[in-house]
């Protein structure tokens, strides 16, 4: 006999020890008990050959619990299976009693294999002519869960829990090496984590959720015994059915088991037995669409957030496997989404755009400084199910459903939605691309009706011969304008000058600094290198943006140029405790860069505060704003910018003070030709002023800093 085959054979021997007997002992370990009858010492030292010596354990999958700004306010969950890791300490003593009472009661006596077990089952099996009784013990079982979760292939998962002689002593075997490296609290503490429970509940924490709506710690008596009844068989002893019956008399079996152990005392068994069966069932949400029934204006964010997550390499190398690890990572994760801020955007965006109108009204509240993304607010609810929506706006698709009031598309930012024009918002982008290229505020050029520019273009309304020449939208406008009044009064045809001055490229790369991304085919086209310097629409905006985009570069502004990338989380901690990081760097740390000089910042806004009624500090805004409306109700300073298209097709205003930046639109995401119409060319400004004046009751006012003679005057 080689050298293997007597490391084998004693390997067996330690079975023996353990109180198995060669050949029929180790048939009656197995399961089903008669497969192994007649195998003998020599046929189970084969059987052994190739079996690991020593558990691979992978930790099981957990819960990631997602909250609000304020860490007490639970947003959602994310789970394939609901679990939660819970201490000995956190549970309840009747837990730890009860499982053992039902499962394996010589668990403090045995090595990890009960020879007692095997024997008693062994004989009933015999008698019963197959299977009666198993020899399982809470280590044993714990690792068959072990295989399971730590299986790669679907392959390796059916040989977890596949019923052959082969899996019984592979088991065993490796029950006696978990006993060795294992005190019996840990395996216990890992068995109660790890056991299934039914209704998608794994491991204590959750089954005490979802069966009671407690934490493990408060279980009672009753409690404790209906649950450890479970681990057997979820769906036979189910509670939450109509009939209890066999619910109820597994939950007694393990109460009398209990009191045959003295781990109770026969009046307290006695009283257990007589109480009814008493459920506070919970559903834990799942997910974004879960969040509908509670705050069903939350979901939009957790889609951001959920969109966020998929792009971090440090939570795997691609969108699949990261969102993986959101559902079973067991993360703690912080969101930025502010409730209080969130409702006051809610209750303004409400009041002026219900869900049922066709029209989307949103708005998205951003920090400066940080690029936390603290409210995404829009008149829809977050939901897959459309079945009563509204019909489409467009009248040649009156048979189509339009996606109102229920939607699941990113209507705010993130995800591959385009956005909508933004219109005279972009003149942000040729204001700072020429203040960054040395030319003053105070830069001035006769501003007519109607401009004819360098440009060319294809034939159109606002074209002249060859050449793209756009107009005013009010004859008032006309005369001599500097940045201050151009700005204040959205001059286009002083815009255009002004990028034809600077180049039309120098302002496209400017939005694309501070976070502009190109999604449909035209503007990706346009924007190229090779075309951008003939983009000469661009600074009124026909291209598309999402309201976090534009938020973001207003809050820039807001940061004196420091341009932060957007961001939905404060902090995400790992299940032991720890912070998320990536190279050595936090995930959920503001990832911020200094995209324009500080001073250019200061004078966009000065000239930004035109715009609003607040008034600049250096310079003449030329008697009035677009938005004076914002200031006076805001009553604090405040800075911005209003734009709307061609025949009112998107209504914007994006405006910031030192403390808080907002970016709000009235648009048909359906039909982008559909015209809101002017009486909804304001609403978008009063949102937006409404909500950073209650957002910021109570907040110290802060002043903006004025910007230097240079960038003044030059």
């Amino acid at each position: 006999m080689t050298s293997r085959r007597l490391t084998v054979a004693g390997r067996v021997a330690l079975l023996i020890r353990a109180g198995l007997i060669a050949g029929l002992v180790i048939a009656g370990l197995s399961y089903p008990f008669t497969a192994l009858a007649g195998m003998g010492v020599k046929a189970g030292s084969e059987a052994l050959e190739g079996m690991p010596e020593q558990l691979t354990e992978t930790p099981p999958a957990q819960t990631t619990y997602v909250y609000a700004s304020d860490g007490k306010t639970l947003l959602t969950l994310f789970y394939d299976e609901h679990r939660k890791h819970v201490g000995l300490a956190d549970m309840s003593p009747h837990v730890i009693k009860a499982i053992v009472a039902s499962e394996d009661s010589r668990f403090y006596e045995h090595n990890g294999v009960d020879a007692k077990g095997v024997a008693r089952a062994f004989v009933a099996n015999q008698q019963a002519g197959g299977v009666s009784q198993g020899a399982s013990t809470l280590t044993m079982q714990y690792v068959r869960m072990a295989l399971r979760d730590s299986a790669r292939t679907p392959r390796e998962a059916l040989e977890a829990t596949e019923q052959t002689a082969t899996r019984k002593l592979r088991e065993m075997r490796l029950a006696i090496e978990v006993e060795h490296r294992l005190s019996k609290n840990e395996i216990l503490e890992r068995y109660l984590n790890a056991a299934y429970y039914g209704h998608r509940a794994y491991g204590i924490y959750a089954a005490s959720q979802v069966f009671f709506s407690k934490s493990p710690r408060d279980l009672t008596l009753v409690e404790a015994a209906l649950l450890a009844g479970l681990v057997k068989a979820p769906s036979a002893y189910d509670p939450a059915t109509k009939d209890q019956k066999a619910a109820l008399d597994r939950r007694n079996y393990v109460i009398d088991r209990m009191r045959e152990m003295n781990a109770i005392t026969a009046e307290q068994a006695a009283s257990a037995r007589k109480t009814k069966i008493r459920l506070k069932l919970y559903t834990p949400p799942n997910d974004c669409v879960s969040v509908a029934p509670r705050h069903n204006d939350w979901g939009f964010f957790c889609d951001y957030f959920k969109n966020w997550w998929r792009e971090q390499p440090a939570f795997g190398r691609n969108p699949q496997e990261r969102e993986e690890n959101l559902r079973r990572g067991g993360y703690r994760v912080i969101t930025s989404i502010d409730p209080e801020i969130q409702r006051y955007a809610m209750e303004h965006v409400l009041d002026k755009e219900g869900r049922n109108s066709s029209i989307a009204h949103g708005q998205v509240v951003i920090q400066p400084g940080t690029g936390r993304v603290l409210s995404m607010a829009v008149n829809r609810r977050y939901s897959l199910d459309q079945e009563e929506n509204g019909r489409h706006s467009d009248r040649s698709l009156d048979d189509v459903k339009g996606n109102y009031p229920n939607t699941v598309n990113p209507l705010l930012g993130g995800g591959d939605m385009a956005g909508y024009q933004a219109g005279s918002t972009f003149k942000i982008f040729t204001m700072l691309a020429a203040l960054e290229a040395g030319m003053p505020l105070s830069t001035s050029f006769y501003s007519p009706p109607r401009y004819v520019s360098r440009y060319i273009t294809a034939p159109g309304p606002a074209t002249c011969g060859v050449h793209w020449c756009p107009k005013n939208s009010t004859a008032s406008m006309t005369g001599t304008q500097t940045m201050w009044s151009g700005f204040g009064k959205s001059v286009n045809t002083y815009f255009v000058q002004l990028e034809e001055k600077v180049g039309a490229e120098k302002a496209v790369q400017m939005a694309e600094r501070l976070g502009l991304r190109w999604r449909t085919a035209v503007d990706k086209r346009l924007a190229r290198k090779e075309n951008a310097s003939e983009w000469g629409a661009f600074t009124l905006g026909v291209s598309d943006a999402t309201p976090v985009e534009m938020a973001n570069v207003f809050a820039t502004l807001a940061a004196d140029g420091r341009h932060c990338q957007p961001l939905p989380v404060t902090s995400i901690r790992t299940p032991d405790g720890s912070n998320a990081l990536h190279q050595g760097r936090l995930v959920a740390a503001p990832r911020c860069d200094q995209a324009v000089k500080v001073n250019v910042a200061r004078a966009a806004t000065d000239a930004a505060r035109c715009v609003t009624g607040y008034g600049a500090a250096r310079g003449g805004c030329g008697g009035w704003g677009t938005s004076e409306m914002v200031y006076r109700t805001l009553g604090r300073p405040v800075a911005g910018k209003s734009g709307t298209t061609d025949g009112n097709k998107t209504a914007w205003f994006s405006g910031y003070t030192p403390q808080l930046a907002a970016a709000a639109f009235v648009a048909d995401p359906d039909n982008p030709e559909h015209l809101v119409g002017v009486g909804r060319s304001t609403i978008s400004k009063y949102t937006v002023a409404e909500t950073l004046r209650d957002a910021l009751e109570g907040v110290p006012e802060q002043d903006f800093q004025p910007p230097s003679d240079k960038l003044v005057w030059g």
